[in-house]
Parts: structure tokens; sequence; C-alpha cells
């Protein structure tokens, strides 16, 4: 169901929201603008229903946000250092996000600040198709991207990015999504947490890597068996640089979307969470810079009130290309897709 609101977008027509419904009871919705996943309403073993995900109050709202809840991020998620990389002999200069000179998830003006145009929309899922113009925020090329939210009957959300070029460029699109399965404005660091990953990347404190990625065994990185999140944090130098997890962890599964990458638990074990995805990596952040971020409630999000996996390639990979995943860079003629599955499960 499409519902357009009241409000009015920056571009003086309404925000438009797009409901998903499945046999299971399960309720998701999304908006046009950014491509945004902005609820999941999930049943419980007891028949009530829990809300999974960080989110605020209306539309309006999400532009008066700094952390890309729920958005579909691009053309480059994550963090490329100084705005600068060489591809095919050349530098490619970029827009800058911030102060410190690098670009985050796309840039000032990245695709979650973008209308999104909707293509097809049912109960069970929405496609959105987004054009971006040779040069924007200084990447190369023309670019055409899709977007396909699908809620499938076994409670998974499946997100599918796709994206043609007509010029070489690096994409890696993802979701920012934030859970917090607890179904409340409550500490994440209460829930437990498996990612199957024998690798993560530290990072500066300004999020950019330093070195060559770093195997979890004997760290606070290591997720392979569930943990939680509290029993270990800040607990060395490579947390509390950046107040917390903020960091890529390079996968098992190996773009293997059948396979497991990651358990979530809420603190009362009611709810579960698994994610599956094509992409190399997840970025697991903890939600250290939460705090001021509205909500759906009279009180903003504290700091580690979510947590959020992002499946893409290793940041800043247009300068790493030595890194043992799949090139990041697209070239004419082929397509990029990116599957992730968000599947809940009552406990």
């Amino acid at each position: 169901m499409l519902t357009p609101t009241r409000e009015l977008a920056p571009d003086g027509q309404p925000w438009n929201v797009i409901t998903l419904r499945n046999n299971a009871g399960m309720t998701v919705t999304v908006m046009d603008w950014g491509a945004t996943l902005l609820s999941a309403q999930v049943p419980l073993a007891d028949g009530s229903l829990r809300e999974a995900l960080l989110g605020c109050a209306t539309p309006q709202q999400y532009r008066q946000q700094a952390a890309f809840l729920g958005a579909s991020v691009g053309r480059y998620a994550n963090r490329i250092a100084n705005s600068r990389f060489t591809l095919d002999g050349e530098i490619v200069n970029l827009t800058p996000s911030n102060d410190a000179g690098h670009q985050l998830h796309g840039g000032p003006d990245g695709f979650d600040k973008r209308r999104w145009q909707i293509v097809s929309h049912d109960d069970r899922q929405v496609l959105f198709a987004l054009d971006s113009a040779d040069g924007d925020q200084g990447f190369p090329g023309h670019l055409q991207a899709t977007a396909r939210y699908r809620l499938t009957d076994d409670n998974r959300i499946a997100i599918e990015y796709r994206a043609t070029v007509d010029k070489p460029c690096p994409v890696n699109m993802t979701n920012h999504v934030y859970f917090n399965l607890d179904g409340a404005q409550g500490d994440v660091r209460h829930h437990r947490l498996q990612i199957l990953a024998d690798q993560y990347l530290p990072v500066e404190s300004d999020g950019i890597p330093y070195g060559d990625l770093r195997d979890v065994e004997y760290t606070s990185f290591d997720f392979r068996a569930p943990k939680v999140l509290a029993g270990e944090f800040l607990a060395d130098a490579d947390q509390q640089k950046v107040k917390g997890y903020d960091h890529a962890f390079l996968l098992q599964a190996k773009g293997d979307a059948h396979q497991p990458a990651a358990h979530v638990w809420s603190q009362d074990e009611k709810l579960q969470l698994t994610v599956y995805t094509s992409a190399p990596a997840l970025q697991f952040y903890s939600g250290n810079y939460l705090g001021g971020t509205p909500s759906r409630g009279s009180q903003p999000y504290g700091d580690w009130q979510g947590l959020a996996l992002e499946s893409e390639f290793l940041p800043d990979s247009p300068n790493h290309p030595h890194w043992p995943q799949p090139d990041c860079v697209l070239r004419p003629g082929a397509e990029y897709v990116s599957l992730t599955e968000y599947q809940f499960i009552a406990g």
C-alpha cells in the first residue's frame, strides 16, 4: 500500500510511504526519499508485535539527523580517504563529506538525500530507481541504480541493490538500518552478537583504515562465538579510538548469501536476527554517536541504543585493490548486484 504524506519534501512533493505485509503478520514500511527502511513490526511468540528498527516520528525528521537511519547509501558506502583514489592511472577527486576531507557514504548529497522513483510495488515488494549523473559527488560516469525491498513469509527483509555505469567507477551500496531487538530505547550493548568472520579492519579515530586486516583471535573483535557486547566493550585501543565498534569484518561466507554472516539476540531472548549477504564484509557499528538523533518518541536516541550491520566492500577499498575481496570497480557492460537479507526469528 502506498500512502503519500501531507507533509512536503524539499522538492515540494509529498513523501511516499509504502507498507509491505506478509502472511506471518509482519509489517515493513519504506519511503521513497532515500529509499529508506522506516519500520519493521515483527510478531513475537506471544502474538504481540515488536518494533525492531530505529526510526523517526515523521519523514521530515529524517532530514534532521546525520545517522543515515535506514537509508540507502551510495555511490560508495563507508569512507574514502582524503576523498581521492586512483582509477586506471588517473586521480579521481570526490566531494568531501566533512572537515577532515574524507568522503563518507557517497558524499554530502549522497543517494540517501534523493527521491528515488517508485517503479513498481505491491503488498510484498517495492522497486525503486535512481539516476546519478556523470560527476555526481565527484564520481565518474552516469550510474543507474535500483533498490528492491521484498518481505517474505519467513520474516525476511530482502534488500537487493543493482547498478550499471557508462564509465568505470567504484560502486558500493548498502542500507544503513539500525536494530534494537528489545523494541525500546535501551542499550544494545546488552544484545548478544555473533559475526562469522576471521578478520577485521582496524581504523583511526576518523574511521579511515590503517594497516591491513587483522585476525580476530585473542581480540575483542572475535565474535565467532556469540557474546554480549558489553562484555568487552572499549576493551582495547582499536575500540577506544571510535568510542566502541565501528569496524568492517571480512566474512567467512565470501559472498555466499545462503550462508549466515551474523546473528543478533535481544536481551530478553524473544527476538533473533540472522543476516545473510552477498557482500564480502559487514561493517558493525554499535551506535557510538547516536546521541541526539530524533526518535519515534519524545526523547532522542542516546549513544549505543542501536546497532548497524552494513553489508559492503571494505572501507576505502578503491585505495586498497590488494585486499582479499572482489574488485569494487564496476565497468561498463557489467552489473553490480548486492543482496542482503535480514531474517527475524521469534524466540
